[in-house]
């Protein structure tokens, strides 16, 4: 039987990582780490340090890395998104084949945690169907809101009032929540927020958090959106990609 552990790792920062995912990484037998091309070179570069540095051994660790299936780009996202997912969790059940044909414990590190805006479950289930039978574990990670939200040293959601963790793509579609008094957002390709009221609307926004080139700039939309824009446009050209999040309130959380 082959043991899958979805390990959540944060940020990539080292300081982040749990000692139950320092433990988990080190009962692996087989460690993939996926690579997302030259433009994000420094994501798996992040992994292979995680490795090197919490590895007890880690010129010892068996530690395979493969190259991600692009998804498609047809106009259909959830169905383009399906098949990404199929063609991913077939890589896995054959990596897994070769490398540890008679089971073991397979560790791959998830950025920030497996459960948020993460589909490393759902491929996860597909691995029967590809061949691959695996029980599944998982190992909480810090994520990217929780580091979002102790960079800029605020709670997460105004006094007895709830939060709706969306996508850039939602907020676009939906605009404001209509139950949400503060509103985090995921997954954003680039200034979701100016579909909102600036004049009333408070941004919390981070990119790269936990790492080295951190970004946090914070203010009202009327007076920040235009400096977010410009300036995640010039980080992604600078570094070939970027990964920020955001957090929206009508008023400063208190």
């Amino acid at each position: 039987m082959t043991t899958l552990s979805l390990i959540g790792i944060g940020t990539g920062n080292p300081d982040h990582v749990t000692l139950a995912a320092v433990r988990a990484l080190n009962d692996a037998d087989l460690i993939l780490l996926p690579r997302k091309g030259e433009a994000k070179s420094d994501l798996v570069d992040l992994r292979r340090l995680l490795c090197q540095t919490l590895l007890r051994e880690p010129e010892q660790a068996r530690i395979v890395e493969f190259d991600l299936p692009k998804r498609g780009e047809r106009g259909d996202y959830l169905g383009a998104v399906d098949e990404w997912h199929h063609a991913i969790a077939e890589v896995w059940a054959s990596l897994m084949a070769r490398h540890l044909p008679e089971g073991g414990r397979v560790g791959m590190l998830i950025w920030g945690d497996p459960s948020l805006y993460d589909s490393s479950l759902r491929i996860a289930e597909r691995l029967g169907a590809a061949g691959r039978q695996v029980d599944v574990e998982v190992v909480p990670g810090i994520t990217s809101l929780q580091v979002l939200t102790a960079e800029h040293r605020i709670p997460l959601n105004a006094l007895a009032e709830p939060i709706q963790i969306t996508t850039g793509r939602r907020l676009r579609e939906r605009g404001w929540p209509s139950d949400a008094a503060t509103v985090a957002v995921m997954l954003d390709s680039g200034g979701a927020f100016t579909a909102l009221p600036a004049d009333d609307t408070y941004i919390w926004w981070g990119a790269y958090l936990g790492m080295e080139k951190q970004c946090l700039i914070k203010g009202w939309l009327s007076e920040v959106s235009d400096e977010i824009i410009q300036h995640r446009a010039s980080l992604r050209e600078q570094h070939g990609w970027i990964m920020d999040i955001y957090l929206l309130v009508k008023q400063p959380l208190i």
